[in-house]
This record gives structure tokens, sequence and C-alpha cells, in this order.
């Protein structure tokens, strides 16, 4: 069986590398397991053992130990878009969810989570809140993965707040300009 320690993002890799490379189609649930068996659209079984907290998106390319390429698909799954007669009705939702620790996708006008009854429920006694069940790929908020918020007194609170400051240091250099996906809370009017 092959093996697979390594993925890329964001990497443009030459179309000749990539023509014929298998895909494999995985709901968010299993996108977020680094070890795991998955199989392709060929049918092959191959064995994932990425490094713990890994989560695949759409579009990154699995590199199998025999060095040929793996295309990541983000399959189409129920999920809940919830959407709102005003920015301040979708901003209520959003905090309710944030405060339930909830995997959130924040999209233009619109949040998508896990399917849930209760959700749905609690949504809709907020009041001028939509709530619909659809088919859609789920790719929640970055900030979410690794299962939740750090605190000062967890193993990895130090390596986390390293890597947090070298992500701020990252955006600054780019000044700002929305060329960085990283984001603080240092706010600002863009112009």
């Amino acid at each position: 069986m092959r093996l697979i320690k390594k993925y890329l993002r964001g990497v443009t890799v030459a179309k000749a590398l990539t023509r014929h490379a298998p895909t494999v189609i995985l709901p968010f649930e299993a996108r977020r397991r680094s070890r795991q068996k998955i199989t392709l659209d060929t049918g092959e079984e191959v064995g994932l053992l990425l490094e713990r907290g890994t989560v695949l998106r759409n579009g990154d390319m699995l590199v199998a130990d025999d060095g040929k390429f793996i295309l990541v698909q983000a399959a189409q799954e129920t999920v809940l878009r919830v959407t709102a007669k005003t920015p301040t009705q979708l901003t209520r939702a959003a905090y309710h969810l944030g405060n339930r620790h909830i995997l959130v996708e924040i999209g233009p006008g619109y949040l998508q989570l896990e399917h849930d009854p209760v959700l749905v429920d609690m949504l809709r006694h907020l009041g001028d809140i939509s709530v619909e069940t659809i088919e859609h790929v789920f790719e929640p908020d970055a900030g979410a993965y690794g299962g939740g918020h750090k605190h000062g007194h967890d193993e990895t609170f130090e390596e986390d707040y390293a890597l947090a400051q070298a992500a701020y240091t990252a955006r600054e250099a780019t000044n700002d300009h929305g060329h960085s996906h990283s984001h603080s809370h240092h706010h600002h009017k863009h112009e």
C-alpha cells in the first residue's frame, strides 16, 4: 500500500505531473483526519499519515511515497446555510455559533455549518435568520482548525503564539493590502 506523508497547498505543480493524477473525494470530517485509509477514484487504497492536526482543503495535492500526486477534492455534503436580512443578524448568528465552538464557514452574506437540528432551532429563535439544508462543499474557517482555541496554560501555547507572531509579521510585511490570508486583531479601515 502506498503511503502519503506530505501534501502541497497553494503551489502550482506542472500540468504534466498532475494531468493523470488520481483524485480522492472526501467530506470535511475525513479531510480533518490525518491518519486513515483513503480510496482513490481509481479504486486504489492508500494510507494517509499526515502530521496530526492537518486539515486538507479542496485542491490540495497529496504526495505519495513514490513521488506521484493525488488531487484532493472536497465532497458535496449536507450542510446548513445561514442567511439573514441584515448584517447585524448574521453577525449575531456567528457570535452564537462561535460561543458553542461550532465549525463555521464564513462566506459573502452567509454562514455554513455541519447539519445539526439543535442548531437549526437555536438559529431560528434569533429572529430574521434563514436556515436551509443544502448539498455543498464545506470549508470551515481556518481559525477553527486544530480543535478550538488555546489557553495560556496549554502545552502548545508558546509554539502557537510564536506561529501567530510569525503570521502577523508576514502580514505586516505585505503592507496589509489583502495579499495575505492570515489575520490578526489589528483593526484598520481599507480605503
